[in-house]
């Protein structure tokens, strides 16, 4: 990994410094040019700069929408209808008008002909702090294992239900699936560039589409057949669970939501980049909208309290008759499988950037042996890695709340509203500088409590769990 110092010592601003990076176009004064890649394997072989705002679309749909929208109706199952729906809008308008900052951050510094292809590296530049920097780094790898650990993991439960629908009676475990959909992982992580994701990502987005119209349609089915579970939205009787249960709840919405790498989706725009990432994020938002709402409204409008971390698994109860037909929830189940296979390799393009930027020659060829062979081997490695660790921790919903407070939020929720005021400085007395300062405090407040109310979940959910659980 490039240190802070490294990369201040590259992002000078002095002229002779600067003279490297930038040329000048006679028509619109000076343009940056990303001769950086040059020397940086990372940037020129992982976040290659090719991509049209389509492509950012897909790429920020897949990031965002996927399986974990499944775990919603449980979201709310600790907040109830009003706080449920009300923290849905707020941090969806959050995120929106965060992800649009961030955007116009970019767009800026680009212009100014200081084109960042990394969040970290923006961060510093903006803040100008060396802590910053390994802050953001630390923050992100953390994120990503996570989100890959919990893919892992979640596909792993996928092949399972299909396993038990067509075979009660098997004995195979869930380790087994999770390593299945390990070995899966390594072939596909062998896909070179974040660009190269752009028809897997489209798919992904036709996918999510998909298994949430089935799931909607297997909650109408499982909320009107003679079998229907009773309707109870009743909340924790204490108050310190209530609580607990909708700081957690908040914290897994934080996850859904976020992304923690819109820096590097924007890089695998081709330049200039201006604009496009708008666009993108309206594509985006517009699923989001669809699916959200549709999994939230059936799912916790049926189930209620008794509903799954795992919508799905609502619909297998362990005694009784299945709440749906079992080809639909096996076609929902196939369908977020897939997509799961997209978003783990959208979420591992920062580790292997990183990994790349000291391993791979960006002298020689893509698929040079030189570095086609630490490619494999590194890659390998990292899935492998994930694969275990979901196999022995198997916790979805509590790693999705996790990962949300202490990852989503200050990445998504804070830095965006701090990086733009640093940039454009708009007057202390603005409306513009006061609501950013609001929503930072805000989220800064709700994230060390949900850090708190999910660690702890985790760890009480851990008492009835072993390793390498069934």
């Amino acid at each position: 990994m490039e240190s802070y110092e490294d990369y201040n010592i590259r992002t000078s601003p002095h002229p002779l410094l600067m003279s490297r990076v930038m040329a000048v176009n006679p028509e619109n004064g000076v343009v940056p040019v990303d001769t950086s890649c040059k020397e940086d394997a990372g940037a020129a072989f992982v976040l290659e700069s090719k991509g049209e705002w389509y492509h950012a679309g897909y790429h920020l749909t897949t990031a965002i929408v996927g399986p974990t929208v499944l775990a919603l109706p449980f979201a709310f199952r600790g907040m109830g209808w009003i706080l449920g729906f009300f923290s849905l809008f707020v941090m969806g308008a959050v995120t929106f008008y965060a992800y649009y900052l961030m955007s116009l951050v970019l767009d800026f510094c680009e212009k100014s002909g200081r084109r960042h292809i990394r969040f970290r590296e923006l961060a510093s530049d903006v803040l100008g702090s060396g802590w910053i920097f390994y802050f953001v780094v630390s923050i992100q790898m953390a994120i990503n294992i996570a989100v890959s650990v919990g893919c892992i993991l979640l596909a792993g439960s996928c092949l399972q239900i299909i396993y038990r629908l067509i075979t009660p009676t098997g004995s195979m475990k869930l380790y087994q699936f999770i390593a299945m959909v390990t070995v899966v992982m390594i072939l596909l992580s062998q896909l070179p560039t974040f660009h190269s994701l752009r028809h897997i990502n489209l798919g992904s987005l036709i996918l999510c589409l998909g298994f949430s119209f089935l799931t909607t349609a297997a909650c109408i089915y499982a909320g009107t057949s003679e079998n229907a579970p009773p309707r109870d939205y009743s909340l924790a009787k204490s108050s310190s669970s209530k609580l607990f249960n909708a700081f957690t709840s908040i914290s897994i919405i934080a996850a859904i939501f976020g992304n923690g790498i819109l820096p590097e989706i924007q890089a695998t725009l081709a330049p200039p980049a201006t604009g496009k990432m708008v666009k993108g994020l309206v594509l985006c938002y517009l699923v989001i909208i669809v699916t959200f709402c549709s999994v939230s409204i059936s799912g916790y409008l049926v189930f209620g309290n008794k509903s799954s971390p795992n919508i799905l698994n609502s619909f297998l109860p362990p005694q009784g008759p299945a709440l749906a037909p079992k080809w639909l929830v096996g076609l929902t189940v196939g369908l977020v499988l897939l997509q799961l296979f997209a978003i783990t390799l959208v979420y591992s393009q920062v580790t292997y950037e990183i990994m790349e930027k000291k391993s791979a020659d960006v002298k020689q060829g893509l698929f040079s042996r030189r570095n086609l062979i630490p490619r494999i081997i590194l890659r390998s490695v990292y899935m492998i890695l994930c694969g275990f660790f979901a196999a022995m921790l198997p916790f979805f919903a509590d790693i999705s709340a996790v990962v949300g407070a202490v990852g989503f939020i200050p990445l998504d929720f804070i830095l965006p509203m701090l990086l733009y005021n640093m940039t454009f400085k708009p007057s202390r007395s603005s409306f513009m500088y006061r609501f950013n300062n609001i929503i930072m405090i805000v989220f800064t407040c709700v994230g060390l409590l949900g850090a708190f109310s999910s660690i702890r979940q985790l760890v009480l959910d851990a008492k009835t769990f072993k390793f390498f659980s069934e």
